[in-house]
């Protein structure tokens, strides 16, 4: 159940709030729909809702706010707009994604792909999809984390009448078996057609809240939908009759609207009167009707990847189509003792959920045999609601696409032939020639390459935010920052070792082993190599996250050697009253737990590496990245 009390826009200068002081409810086994125009706040009220936007009000779901949910995805599916997703990245990918952010077994993408006939499109790529795979997708990823609330913001925009048919049995199956539905639209005539309550809204505020007979009553106009191998022939007679009574008597007009073919419309009369008509004419007639707006049945689309619906293999230990049929759990129940969504207890020996489409023209009416949609069952077998985890996440998202291995690949083949270069040039030292650093260039190609790897671990979840809408599991949360940081560093250190040994070892097969001859200090200069590569990396992700783009983390790590490192080099080259030498001695005799005599050499080497102008740089900037980011984090909640 969902309820909001009192939601109200933040205030904008010159401007009145999008919503103000908007108060409803959208209860389980029920579908809600609020309704407005373009720009009448019904995406800014979800937005509200779901804490999103910063503003005032109350939204409880299940009697709690949304930071009290301990594990949003679990409880609420939300679409809103258009899937978020990399274009690159399969469907099963990106779900499977997903689901690690959910907290939720692998697994459960193929049990989703199921429900929303998408099995046989699982590999393909999001960037060939259609507008209603699309929308399936979105339906499949708000179904991962077994909901029991679904937000749906415009969800059949733009759809074809057998796609929307879809959705809307979809979302009525699921309203049927317990969960509570909210759904943004324009049209009263799709309101009418699934809701169970409308939530009428202009300009942000509350203008109705009506059951939707009383909606339809009011606000649409009623119909006698007539179908006649001799439509004509009938208009003309309603048509006739109705001026002749307008005349005698003062009647309301009737308006008759030819559909095409056989069929009319026949407005201000009802069937009896319709039917008497063509009695007298002798007009055969096949169908007569009373209908409230254009709501006429439309055969839906029961699976976008093309495959028979009866074909579709149920999931292991599930009942055949015949026996699915009489079952009343919900699509998205846990059928090993879960939850339902009204919040009831189940018992373990309880047959799986079921999810059968139904496409009505009045609410609450029976559902043809016909138009009725079976959908294969599922078992979600949901573990228990654990923390999400961002690590998986992360890997995953890391090793979908292709990329970052793209880039990578060129980094080395970049620092290769920087390297070949040098050494055949002759003129740089070996460190730089190992490393294809010449000295024109700001950053070695291996260490670019990890800054835009880096950059893009939060740039492209800016531009596919995969994580929208942030609902609490959400990639701004401080454990996702861990984990991108911890996948970024090992990323930029396999690439550092990677660069060193390829070089060295094309090196030395071109032009023997004198080239790739190392100083004394190689230690050193091997772990300055792997900073050097690890804290530009750190530094794009930063920045990323913090800027809201990968271009814009790019140049913060173009920045460090060219702005920061200038600057720090004319500040540490003034002579100092004093140094640090001796530090690691003095820190061993401070500690209370003595460490081995080994560790003072490494903390020797890590001074010398702090000390250069390039460290300083390095760790200035990713202190700053650092403490902005994260006070963007708290500043920024709610977002």
């Amino acid at each position: 159940m969902i309820q909001a009390i009192g939601l109200t826009s933040a205030p904008q200068r010159n401007r009145f709030p999008a919503v103000d002081d908007l108060t409803f409810e959208a209860r389980p086994g029920r579908v809600t729909v609020l309704l407005g125009d373009h720009g009448a706040g019904k995406t800014s009220a979800l937005r509200l809702l779901l804490r999103l936007d910063p503003g005032r009000g109350v939204a409880l779901f299940r009697g709690r706010p949304l930071d009290r949910v301990p594990h949003p995805t679990r409880e609420i599916g939300v679409v809103l707009g258009d899937v978020p997703g990399h274009p690159a990245r399969s469907a099963r990918g990106h779900l499977r994604m997903l689901s690690a952010a959910a907290g939720v077994p692998a697994e459960r993408a193929d049990d989703v792909l199921e429900v929303v006939g998408l099995t046989g499109l699982a590999g393909q790529h999001l960037g060939d999809f259609s507008l209603g795979m699309d929308r399936r997708l979105g339906i499949a990823a708000a179904l991962l984390g077994d909901p029991h609330t679904l937000v749906l913001d415009e969800p059949a925009h733009d759809l074809s009448p057998r796609e929307t048919a879809w959705l809307h049995g979809m979302l009525r199956a699921y309203a049927d078996h317990g969960g509570a539905v909210l759904v943004t639209s324009q049209d009263p005539k799709e309101a009418a057609r699934i809701a169970d309550r409308v939530v009428t809204i202009d300009d942000g505020r509350l203008v109705a809240d009506q059951e939707a007979a009383e909606f339809s009553r009011t606000r649409l106009r009623p119909r006698v939908a007539v179908q006649s191998p001799l439509a004509a022939r009938l208009a003309h007679a309603l048509t006739s009759e109705a001026d002749l009574a307008e005349a005698a008597e003062g009647l309301q007009a009737v308006e008759v609207v030819q559909e095409g073919g056989s069929r009319l419309s026949v407005y201000g009369s009802t069937c009896a009167a319709v039917g008497e008509t063509a009695y007298r004419h002798g007009i055969l007639i096949h169908r007569l009707t009373e209908e409230i707006g254009d709501s006429g049945p439309v055969p839906p689309l029961l699976r976008a990847d093309g495959r028979r619906a009866d074909a579709a293999a149920p999931p292991p230990g599930t009942a055949p189509p015949e026996a699915a049929a009489d079952t009343s759990a919900d699509p998205c129940t846990d059928a090993q003792g879960g939850s339902s969504p009204t919040g009831e207890a189940e018992s373990p020996g309880r047959p799986g959920p079921v999810v059968r489409s139904a496409h009505a023209g009045t609410p609450g009416t029976a559902v043809p045999p016909e138009l009725a949609v079976e959908l294969p069952r599922v078992h979600p077998r949901l573990p228990a609601p654990d923390p999400a985890w961002p690590l998986r996440y992360e890997l995953r998202r890391a090793t979908g696409v292709r990329t970052g291995w793209l880039v990578a690949a060129a980094a080395l083949a970049a620092s290769l032939l920087v390297s070949i270069l040098l050494a055949r040039a002759g003129s740089a030292p070996a460190p730089r020639v190992l490393t294809g650093w010449p000295a024109l260039l700001p950053l070695p190609p291996a260490v670019f390459g990890a800054g835009l790897i880096g950059a893009m671990a939060f740039g492209q979840e800016f531009r596919y935010p995969a994580l929208a809408p942030d609902q609490g599991t959400v990639p701004r949360r401080l454990g996702l920052l861990a984990a991108k940081l911890a996948v970024s560093a090992v990323a930029a250190v396999l690439l550092a070792l990677a660069s060193l040994f390829l070089d060295a070892g094309v090196l030395g097969l071109l032009f023997g082993d004198e080239v790739v001859s190392l100083p004394r200090d190689w230690a050193v200069l091997l772990a300055g190599w792997a900073a050097l590569t690890l804290g530009c990396a750190w530094a794009g992700l930063l920045a990323a996250g913090l800027f809201r783009s990968a271009a814009l983390g790019l140049v913060a790590v173009l920045a460090v050697p060219t702005l920061v490192v200038p600057v720090l080099g004319s500040v540490l080259a003034e002579p100092a009253a004093r140094s640090l030498v001796g530090l690691p001695e003095r820190l061993r005799a401070a500690a209370v737990v003595q460490w081995p005599s080994g560790m003072d050499r490494g903390v020797s080497t890590a001074l010398r590496l702090v000390s250069q102008p390039v460290g300083w740089a390095l760790a200035l900037s990713l202190t700053a990245l650092l403490g902005a980011y994260v006070l963007a984090v708290f500043r920024g909640r709610p977002r």
